[in-house]
């Protein structure tokens, strides 16, 4: 073992200091720790699976109990090292002056600039780097949203929020607009106090859901999430769902939006989360002109590429069917009618005939 490895609770408590302060230099707004006792969240994931609310996240269900036990996925894990960084960008108009515009295009505001994972991980892995380099080689492994961890869970452990009945975690001086990464890690390292829940008797996000996906306090059928649906769910979207996704043609933040603690959030001056080809205020018609090789070009190093090309043009079709009608939208439908993409051609369908009973109207 490296001389330097800390054996002591003050040599610990310094070490966590710097850990601190090294994650404030790498642009986290908060670090906190956890252990690694997560039964309560492993038997609530249990539960929710087996009422099927996962959908085909068939993901959730795989690694036996490696999600719930930390050591189990990393062999000598005993802490975990949970960063979160801001993501909202600075934006004129307003997101929530966005929502079921009639003619422009939501896409969830975490998607909108460089791809978290790529900024997150390097910055993890560069904090993890920092320790080595105070304490010597260690066992550490770096995450985000890249395994199967409950970084929920372990993030309310950590202290850096509380786990809201929308299912997102909220903390109390900065609201919600963040992302969440991992360093699990072989050294003891004093944890954090959990923190305590603040929704009270609020029910802005349930209320709000265009889905009615929040189907009671601090549970999400997912199947019903638009972010589901336009992100996770290969196939048809569901007809019964296509009104209410409105205009959002990748992800949904109503939650998030009409939450009260979310006017504590600050915009994030992170260069890599500003908006990226116009997302933030895109028309519907011009996103939908994207022949594939402008879709590789522009979702380049951005979330969005996870999709692909053909669920991008499955979306779309389905807000361009809750659009206003005009002739623009009609001749831009019209023109992929006949498109390779079968599932393209049936949501395209649809939209045409959503046109078409707004003009007998």
């Amino acid at each position: 073992m490296h001389s330097n490895y800390p054996d002591n609770e003050t040599d610990l408590v310094a070490l966590v200091g710097d850990i601190r302060r090294w994650g404030t230099e790498l642009g986290f707004q908060q670090i906190g720790i956890s252990d690694i006792e997560l039964s309560v969240a492993e038997g609530r994931l249990a539960e929710w699976l087996q009422k099927g609310h996962h959908g085909e996240m068939d993901y959730m269900a795989r690694h036996g109990h490696k999600r719930s036990r930390p050591d189990q996925l990393v062999p000598g894990t005993v802490s975990v090292i949970v960063a979160r960084m801001d993501y909202l960008p600075f934006e004129t108009p307003p997101p929530d002056t966005l929502l079921d515009h009639p003619s422009k295009a939501y896409v969830s505001r975490y998607a909108l600039g460089r791809d978290y994972h790529k900024v997150m991980r390097s910055r993890l892995k560069a904090l993890g780097q920092k320790i080595v380099s105070r304490i010597g080689p260690h066992g550490y492994r770096v995450f985000v949203d890249s395994a199967p961890v409950l970084e929920k869970p372990l993030a309310e452990k950590a202290g850096l929020g509380w786990i809201g009945k929308h299912t997102n975690l909220i903390n109390k001086n900065s609201g919600s607009w963040f992302f969440l990464g991992e360093l699990y890690t072989d050294i003891r390292l004093p944890p954090d106090e959990s923190a305590s829940a603040h929704c009270g008797t609020c029910r802005a996000c349930i209320d709000v859901c265009p889905t009615k996906a929040i189907i009671g306090p601090y549970e999400l059928d997912a199947t019903r999430c638009i972010s589901y649906l336009t992100i996770e769910l290969k196939g048809d979207i569901p007809v019964e769902f296509r009104k209410m996704i409105g205009n959002r043609v990748y992800g949904c933040d109503d939650c998030q939006l009409f939450c009260p603690w979310n006017k504590f959030a600050q915009p994030t001056d992170e260069k890599d989360f500003s908006p990226r080809h116009d997302l933030d205020s895109a028309e519907l018609v011009t996103l939908f002109s994207w022949t594939e090789a402008d879709w590789q070009e522009k979702t380049e190093g951005s979330a969005i590429r996870r999709i692909g090309y053909e669920r991008w043009q499955r979306n779309i079709a389905v807000a361009l069917g809750n659009a206003k009608s005009s002739q623009d939208v009609i001749d831009s439908l019209v023109k992929k009618l006949n498109t390779d993409s079968q599932m393209v051609s049936d949501h395209v369908k649809w939209a045409l005939d959503q046109h078409c009973q707004k003009s007998l109207q």
